[in-house]
C-alpha cells in the first residue's frame, strides 16, 4: 500500500510524534508513506515526499510539523476537491492519514462518505475542545507554557502592584484557560462557557486588594464573551477558508475594564503563538506517538472512515463522521471545582 499523511490547520506540539509513529508502523507492513505538504493544499497540489522511518525517528522533539500546514479548504471550491482526486489518483494513493481540528477531519470525512477515498482521521487541537477524545496532545503542553508564562509575570505583577490579564487561546472551549488559572493560583477566570461577570471580577480584586494581596492574576480565553449581545472579540474581521473569524483582543478590553473599575494599574499579556510552539512535553509525544501507531494500524488493516482517539488509557476508533461537529467544553465539574477560587 501507498498511504499519504497530512497535517492540517494551526500547528501544535506532537504532530511530528504522530508522523514518526504513523511512518514506523506503515513500513513495518512494508507498505510506503507519502507526506502531503501544507495540508489540504498539497493534497489539492499533489505536493508530496516520500517519508522513511530513517528520516523521521529523530522528529519526535520538533514541535510545529515537518510537512507545513495550511487552512486550505477544498471544499471551498468545487473545482479542488476535483483536483485532489487527481492528484490523488496520479500519486497512487491508497489511503490518507489526516491529522488535525474539526475542520481537516471534516474534510476527511467528506472524502470518504461522499467520494470513496480511503482516509482516517487523527485529532489534533491544543484546545482539547474535540467531544470523540478525552484529551487531544498538545493541550498538555500548552497549559505547561502558560504555567511558567504566568510564574514569570507573577513577579512582574507583585513587584509593581498590578493586576496582569493574561489571554490564552481557546475559541469554544476554555480547557486552557482554567486549567492554566487552577494551576496558577490565579484571581479570576474568564472562558467562553460562561458569560463573563465583570462586577463580580472586579469585586473580587478590589477585596484581595483590601485582604492584603498587592497584586492580582486574571486568565482569559479568546473565545470568552461580555454578554451574547457582545459576541467575540476579534482583531480585524478576517476569516478563513473554514468561515472562522479571526479572535483576540479580549485580553486587552478586560484589562481597560479592570483598570477604569477598580483604579489598580493594569496588564495585558497575549500569549498567541507561544502557546504552541517548541518542543511537546513527554505526555504529548507519548499520545502522539501512541496515536501515530493507531492511525497507522487502521490504514493497514482498511479499515477506513474512522478516527482514533483517547478514552481513559486506550486507544480507540470511532466513526470519523461522528466524531466532527460536536465541540467539547468545559465538564460543570470542572467549573464548579475551580469555582471554589474565583469568587467575589
Amino acid at each position: 500500500m501507498k498511504v499519504g499523511i497530512l497535517t492540517g490547520g494551526g500547528d501544535c506540539p506532537g504532530l511530528n510524534a504522530v508522523i514518526r509513529a504513523a511512518v514506523r508502523t506503515i513500513a513495518n507492513q512494508g507498505s510506503q508513506t507519502l507526506g502531503l505538504l501544507e495540508g489540504w493544499r498539497g493534497a489539492i497540489e499533489g505536493n508530496a515526499v516520500e517519508l522513511t522511518p530513517a528520516e523521521t525517528d529523530d522528529i519526535i522533539a520538533r514541535g510545529g510539523t515537518i510537512l507545513g500546514s495550511s487552512r486550505t479548504n477544498p471544499y471551498k471550491n468545487e473545482a479542488d476537491v476535483d483536483r485532489l482526486k487527481e492528484s490523488w489518483a496520479r500519486l497512487g494513493l491508497d489511503a490518507l492519514i489526516a491529522i488535525g481540528g474539526d475542520d481537516t477531519l471534516g474534510v476527511a470525512s467528506k472524502l470518504y462518505h461522499d467520494h470513496g477515498l480511503n482516509t482516517v482521521g487523527v485529532p489534533k487541537t491544543i484546545d482539547n475542545d474535540l467531544s470523540a477524545t478525552d484529551v487531544t496532545f498538545g493541550f498538555d503542553t500548552s497549559i505547561n507554557i502558560v504555567m511558567e508564562a504566568v510564574d514569570r509575570l507573577r513577579t512582574t505583577a507583585e513587584s509593581h502592584r498590578r493586576v496582569m490579564v493574561i489571554e490564552t487561546m481557546g475559541r469554544h472551549a476554555g480547557w486552557i484557560a482554567l486549567f492554566s488559572a487552577v494551576c496558577t493560583a490565579a484571581d479570576y477566570v474568564l472562558v467562553p462557557e460562561i458569560d463573563a461577570d465583570i462586577d463580580e471580577m472586579c469585586q473580587l480584586l478590589t477585596n484581595r486588594r483590601k485582604q492584603g494581596k498587592p497584586y492580582g492574576i486574571v486568565v482569559v480565553s479568546e473565545g470568552a464573551k461580555l454578554g451574547e449581545e457582545h459576541g467575540y472579540v476579534t482583531k480585524d474581521g478576517d476569516i478563513d477558508d473554514f468561515g472562522h473569524v479571526k479572535l483576540g483582543g479580549i485580553g486587552d478590553l478586560i484589562a481597560d475594564i479592570i483598570e477604569k473599575r477598580t483604579q489598580i494599574e493594569t496588564r495585558c499579556v497575549t500569549l498567541g503563538h507561544l502557546q504552541r510552539g517548541g518542543p511537546p512535553s513527554a505526555y504529548d509525544r507519548v499520545l502522539g506517538t501512541r496515536l501515530g501507531v493507531h492511525a497507522g494500524r487502521l490504514a493497514m488493516s482498511q479499515r477506513f472512515g474512522r478516527m482514533v482517539a483517547l478514552r481513559g488509557t486506550r486507544i480507540v476508533d470511532v466513526d470519523l463522521a461522528e466524531a466532527v461537529g460536536t465541540m467539547r467544553q468545559l465538564e460543570p465539574e470542572f467549573l464548579d471545582e475551580a469555582n471554589e477560587f474565583f469568587r467575589a
